[in-house]
């Protein structure tokens, strides 16, 4: 063996120990429903479900929305229900801002499309059983439909204990 392909050799292992070390496995979920048209009818909801396993760990979780500059307020009403396995599903109203005229929209955003995540939970939470959870996005706004939003959903995401 020559010495430019040992000193490439010892220069590749810690290279490749290193990046194997910092590849970490993030353990989160994202379902996001596409809204018709644009236009969110309140009879529309948006739904998906989850699988959890994990009962020990704690989780926080998100609302996602897509919306376009065209979305006339500052703040949208939503009523979201959650169900564990086997429960009926709980709801609860949220009144979740999109931004404000002094800053603008809050979230990411490209050209005249934003995202924003909201924290639903304060603390994150444990899930009490295993199995598969369901949940529920609808607005309830006055505007039926409800121009300017692209898509609803939920985001878990595990947090280290």
């Amino acid at each position: 063996m020559s010495k430019n392909t040992m000193i490439r050799l010892y220069l590749l292992i810690p290279a490749t120990c290193l990046l194997l070390a910092s590849c970490k496995q993030v353990d989160l979920f994202e379902k996001n429903t596409v809204i018709p048209g644009n236009a969110w009818k309140r009879s529309y909801q948006a739904t998906g479900q989850f699988v959890i396993s994990d009962t020990v760990s704690r989780y926080s979780i998100y609302l996602v929305l897509r919306h376009t500059d065209a979305y006339n307020y500052n703040n949208i009403w939503l009523r979201v229900g959650l169900g564990a396995p086997g429960d009926s599903l709980f709801t609860q109203r949220v009144d979740l801002k999109l931004g404000d005229d002094a800053n603008g929209w809050e979230g990411t955003g490209m050209n005249d499309i934003w995202e924003v995540r909201k924290l639903l939970n304060g603390e994150p939470r444990r899930f009490k059983k295993a199995g598969t959870y369901r949940f529920t996005i609808s607005q309830e706004m006055r505007d039926d439909p409800l121009t300017g939003i692209m898509s609803a959903g939920m985001r878990l995401e595990k947090r280290e204990p």
